[in-house]
């Protein structure tokens, strides 16, 4: 594989944590169920490929999200895989229990910035969901796990339009002053531009929140995932979610399609020469491995356009 020309640009971090969600974000709207060996083998695969942060399922409960029914046995088939963080997504306390008797050290929360998704996704308000999370978080320090929150809708929303920074800020500040040690920032159907991104993050430090503390989420529905994100390393985000792949979407939102493809992003930050300490040619394998299993092509550009060199 040849590797994107290196060129460096001014005000960028010298490193970038890529936080992998396919497994998990990746997985969960799938109409067919994936064996529990190819979700073990996909994580591993990850692993090898130098990912050290694996979001690797959700203690949701089975009813409403059937893909992920296997938590507990997935939990048990990576126990041997040192060197890696495997955060796992826990909707209330029942999901915390269940994910702390299977070891887990990392937990991740999460919560809506508009009231529409809120009931639609969780079945209740903003504000309820807040109060769910609190107990959450605060057991899930208790017990010596870290804390992520997610906050999804935070710059357009299918039913109520464009999303006030106001209210996202308000939102976030209000997981992180629960304990949160991290908050990402979702962009769940896709619409944002780097105009907002970098309102969105000025706001976040305006409200005295630092941007070493956030983290972003985009999904690339108009193909503005990559620009987005270049944008938030210009003010000082550092953490990036993306799915091996570009798999995912979210069951709640229609619209959303699937999230930033890890394998295009690593060839952007290669090519800014930005450390990842992700080997891409492998990361590329990992993604036709499991697009094969899925019986359709990967939708990430760069895994196509590497396919087609070989």
């Amino acid at each position: 594989m040849t590797p994107p020309t290196t060129v460096p640009l001014d005000g960028l971090p010298d490193r970038v944590t890529v936080y992998e969600v396919g497994p998990r974000d990746g997985l969960q709207n799938e109409q067919t169920i994936v064996p529990l060996a190819v979700k073990a083998e996909f994580i591993h695969r990850l692993a090898d490929a130098g990912l050290r942060t694996i979001e690797a399922t959700s203690f949701v409960h089975p009813k409403w999200v059937p893909q992920l029914a296997d938590a507990e046995d997935l939990m048990d088939e990576l126990e041997h895989l040192d060197g890696v963080r495997l955060p796992v997504l826990v909707p209330n306390l029942n999901g915390l229990r269940r994910a702390l008797d299977q070891g887990a050290d990392s937990v991740a929360v999460f919560v809506s910035a508009t009231e529409t998704f809120s009931r639609r996704n969780l079945n209740r308000s903003v504000a309820q969901s807040l109060e769910m999370v609190a107990p959450v978080v605060d057991q899930a320090l208790a017990a010596g796990a870290d804390v992520r929150g997610y906050v999804s809708m935070c710059f357009g929303d299918p039913w109520e339009g464009a999303v006030p920074i106001d209210q996202v800020i308000d939102v976030g500040n209000r997981l992180l002053q629960f304990g949160c040690t991290e908050l990402s920032l979702g962009d769940t159907i896709g619409v944002a531009t780097p105009g907002q991104v970098s309102a969105l993050l000025r706001g976040f430090e305006e409200s005295g929140t630092q941007t070493s503390s956030l983290a972003v989420h985009f999904h690339d529905t108009y193909g503005q995932a990559l620009a987005n994100t270049l944008t938030a390393l210009t003010c000082g985000v550092s953490t990036v979610d993306a799915s091996a792949g570009g798999l995912g979407g979210c069951p709640y939102a229609k619209s959303a399609t699937g999230n930033l493809a890890t394998e295009d992003l690593v060839w952007q930050l290669d090519g800014l020469g930005i450390d990842t300490g992700i080997d891409l040619a492998k990361l590329a394998a990992t993604s036709q491995w499991m697009a094969a299993q899925l019986g359709r092509p990967s939708p990430s550009r760069t895994v196509r356009a590497l396919g087609r060199m070989e």
